[in-house]
Order: C-alpha cells, then structure tokens, then sequence
C-alpha cells in the first residue's frame, strides 16, 4: 500500500503544478491578472495566444495522462487508479501551491479520462466541438462534456470506481464553472474567436 500512497501525493503535486501561470510568468505575463484571472489553457490561450495557450492545454492534460498511467503499468487496482486519478484532477483545481486555488480542470482530466478510457474522451471531445462550434462557448462546451462524460465512461469502460471518480470529476467541473454559468445566462459570457 505505500506506493499508491507514495503515487497519490505524487500525482496531487504534479496536478498542483500550475502550468499556464509559469508559461504566463516566462512571457512576462502575471495570468492571474489578465483576462477572467483564471490559470487554464483557454484564459492563457486568449491573453498569450495560440501557442501557448496550446502548450498550457498540454501541460495541464500530461499532469492527468502520467500518474494514471503509472498506475495502470504498475496494474494497481481500480480503487487506486480512481484515487489517483482523482488526486491528480483536485491537484490542479485545488493547487498547494497557490492557496489552494487553482483552475477548473477540464484539461486534466481530459488527461486523466485518456488515460482510463479513450473511446469516452472521443466522444466527449465530439459533444464539446459541436457545442462550441454551434453556440461558441469554450465554457459550455466544456460542462457540456463534463455532464456527458460519466455516461460515456459507463458505456466504455463500466468499473464502478472509475465511474464514481468520473462523477465525482464532473461534478466539480461544473462547481468550477459556476461563473461561466451565471454569465452564460446573462448573456455576458465571452464567446470564442478562433
């Protein structure tokens, strides 16, 4: 049981890394004071660009990727594989390293759910370009596929824990939106330009 103690801490400090504050602080840029404030790939991609925004997404994804696969290659059970992916998703919502606050999560556990089942991500990541590619909400895409992801893990991939941790995952993504939510139904919310 030590190593997946050992994993979960490490997979909780890796989601804690806030990747698109330190691309932002190397470009000169505080992103927690630029655009919504937020530290996640579409405010970095909006106040930096393209690129960055690009590698921040990727960054933010690996921190789901690595430690679950980690624990598939070391074929722990699925009550671990849950925990840990779970540790690495509230890592960066809830970073150490920044109070506690961090970004919404739809990066990393877009790399958490690659990790578990990638036919699932396939299908969300379809429900969430059709979404902002017909209302052009970057938000409403992404709870759009949260809400959607736990069915589409069911059908994929039916264990229970995982299941629960994808729940689980979804549900704090829209608590992460609320925001976005109550601008979505003001009519305020920032709509997307390629």
């Amino acid at each position: 049981m030590t190593r997946e103690i050992v994993l979960i801490i490490a997979a909780y400090l890796l989601g804690s890394i806030p990747t698109g504050l330190l691309l932002a602080k190397a470009a000169g840029v505080d992103i927690r004071s630029s655009g919504s404030g937020n530290i996640g790939a579409t405010n970095v991609y909006r106040t930096l660009g393209r690129s960055v925004g690009i590698m921040t997404l990727a960054g933010d994804c690996l921190k789901g990727v690595l430690p679950v696969l980690t624990a598939a290659c070391l074929v722990m059970s699925d009550n671990w594989i849950a925990a840990i992916g779970l540790a690495a998703f509230l890592g960066h919502i809830y970073t150490v390293f920044l109070g506690f606050k961090g970004g919404k999560g739809v990066a990393t556990a877009l790399g958490v759910f690659l990790a578990i089942s990638p036919a699932a991500v396939g299908s969300a990541v379809l429900i969430f370009a059709f979404v902002v590619w017909k209302w052009r909400y970057i938000s409403l895409g992404s709870i759009s596929a949260a809400v959607a992801m736990p069915g589409m893990v069911a059908v994929f991939d039916s264990r229970p824990p995982v299941v629960i941790m994808t729940v689980i995952i979804a549900l704090l993504i829209v608590w992460k939106h609320r925001e976005n939510i109550k601008r979505l139904k003001e009519g305020t919310e920032n709509k997307f330009k390629a």
